[in-house]
């Protein structure tokens, strides 16, 4: 095994780094010791530092999981610019000669990092050639995409922990730059990591001078929005929750004499990479954009983002506000906040939920289709056997896949468990226990409703906070943080130090509630308690009833 003194001369040697941050040197060597590894490190700690260098210790084929291809392409241009061994790509953009290419110099040997998005796996080529090749370190970078609790989700992530042991399980290691501690979890869990070291460091952005604007008129709280981008020091963010809005506000500031762009998941890609080229050269003052704008730009003189409407999560928030001051320089984020924002943020956490019928109806489908022998059925055929949408089928499918109902394959497609796999042949008590699952599935999914709707009130919760909004944030992603900031609107306002008062459980310790079950202690608010329960999600209590009723308990 490497020692420290390896890793940082290899680091200077070979990479060209002149140091390494302590979290950089602590994920490699986990790595390099065998264990599966979740790091956790704010934008710009040099995350791709940690697979390359532990990549080039370990030998063999370092497999690279991206979600976007732009972003793939980047850290390929920049890998192969630094001269950093052989370095290929896999996506959908190339010829068929040049796929060829790539599989046989991965199942040869000749590759030492593959970049590639989760979509590849499907191809039954790149599996075989992934199989054949030595592959000592499986990355998954943006690892919040796989956790339906993280701001990113993509269903195609969900697949990666039947890949990896589909190759033999080699060491695992996951990056994010964003993760509270139920999207560390389900990371976790969803990947299949054994013997798994999680790191979280810094989630701090000291630079980023915190605000929130309260309105009551939606169109008062938009012209505040305009001036206050009028008036900041450019190049900056604005996020909406519209396709709509952001072509209209960005149309709106075009017209008060801003180069804006409008950016959103409806417009056409040629569009969208114009929308973006501009933004990232500066020939853009102003992107306006949905949440579909952002991962793998890394833009470090943003000055401002500033948003429209409230995000659906922390998490979200937070990643978008950490497009800003990459530079490390003093840059703004403001919320303008409307109360009844809230309500538009609570009909998209309710898209694409499932009942027990529509839960019941894909696995007696599955059951029809699945023949002797558990066949595997194609999830194209089973949407439009079930007659769901697209979203709906994937919902329920992984709610069937928590109870054990269903499993996936690294092909993507799914395969029926054995209680499925002979259509008509259940007796009574089968039938009675596919009804079980499903009552099980259908209560999973009630609770991750519930999960959802306790996520927008955290949101509000920060909105409305009367103390320093710093704490409240870091609290949020289980990081203590007693003193007050000086720099939010809140702090400088003098209510930033709040009093400590009575804390009868220590942060980020286990409690158990009677009737919520196990939880974990997040912050304090004044006189309040806030806590996130593992089946019903964030809960603020008020701490004098808590000690009267001894509602909460230390978990044993």
């Amino acid at each position: 095994m490497a020692t420290l003194d390896d890793i940082r001369h290899i680091a200077r040697q070979r990479f060209g780094y002149d140091h390494l941050h302590t979290a950089q040197e602590d994920a490699i060597l986990s790595v390099l010791g065998g264990h599966d590894t979740l790091s956790v490190l704010p934008t710009g700690f040099g995350k791709s530092a940690i697979y390359q260098i532990a990549g080039a210790l370990l030998g063999g084929v370092t497999l690279v999981v991206s979600p976007l291809i732009a972003l793939q392409l980047d850290q390929m241009q920049s890998m192969l610019a630094q001269d950093l061994g052989a370095v290929a790509q896999l996506n959908s953009t190339q010829s068929a000669s040049e796929r060829r290419e790539t599989l046989e110099r991965l199942a040869t040997g000749a590759l030492d990092y593959l970049l590639l998005a989760p979509e590849q796996f499907g191809n039954d080529e790149v599996m075989a050639a992934a199989r054949e090749a030595r592959v000592t370190l499986f990355v998954v970078d943006e690892a919040h995409c796989i956790s339906e609790w993280g701001h990113d989700f993509r269903p195609e992530y969900l697949r990666l922990g039947a890949i990896v042991e589909a190759l033999g399980h080699p060491t695992l290691l996951a990056l994010t730059a964003t993760a509270a501690p139920p999207v560390r979890e389900e990371v976790i869990d969803r990947l299949g990591m054994c013997d798994v070291h999680t790191m979280a460091h810094g989630f701090d952005r000291p630079n980023i001078w915190l605000g929130v604007e309260t309105f009551h008129d939606e169109a008062t709280k938009t012209q505040a929005l305009l001036d206050h981008t009028l008036e900041a020091e450019k190049p900056g963010i604005v996020y909406v929750a519209t396709r709509h809005a952001a072509e209209t506000l960005a149309q709106a500031l075009t017209e008060r004499g801003l180069r804006a762009e409008a950016y959103h998941a409806g417009m056409r890609g040629d569009d969208r990479e114009h929308a973006q080229q501009a933004f990232m050269s500066d020939r853009a003052e102003v992107i306006v954009a949905t949440s579909a704008f952002g991962m793998g730009v890394d833009k470090p003189n943003v000055r401002f983002v500033f948003h429209h409407s409230i995000s659906d999560s922390v998490d979200a928030y937070y990643q978008e506000i950490g497009r800003a001051g990459r530079d490390g320089e003093s840059a703004r984020a403001i919320l303008f906040y409307r109360p009844e924002d809230l309500n538009l943020r609570r009909f998209f956490a309710g898209a694409g939920q499932v009942d027990e019928e529509e839960i019941a109806r894909v696995a007696l489908a599955l059951e029809a289709q699945a023949g002797e022998g558990a066949t595997p059925v194609d999830p194209a055929e089973l949407r439009e056997a079930v007659g769901l949408s697209a979203t709906k089928l994937h919902t329920a499918l992984t709610r069937l896949e928590d109870v054990g109902l269903v499993n996936a394959l690294p092909s993507g497609v799914i395969l029926a468990d054995g209680e499925l796999a002979a259509p008509g042949a259940h007796t009574a008590d089968d039938l009675g226990e596919l009804q079980e699952a499903v009552t099980e599935a259908a209560e999973a999914q009630q609770s991750r409703k519930q999960f959802e709707r306790s996520r927008i009130e955290m949101m509000r919760g920060y909105a409305e906070v009367y103390d320093c909004r710093r704490r409240y944030l870091l609290n949020y992603f289980g990081e203590a943080y007693e003193h007050s900031c000086d720099f939010c609107d809140n702090c400088q306002a003098g209510h930033g130090a709040a009093e400590l008062g009575l804390r009868p459980f220590p942060l980020n310790s286990r409690v158990t509630h009677p009737a919520w079950g196990a939880g974990l202690v997040m912050r304090y608010e004044g006189d309040k308690i806030v806590a996130l329960f593992d089946e019903v999600g964030y809960k603020t209590l008020a701490l004098d009833l808590v000690l009267e009723k001894r509602l909460l308990t230390p978990a044993q």
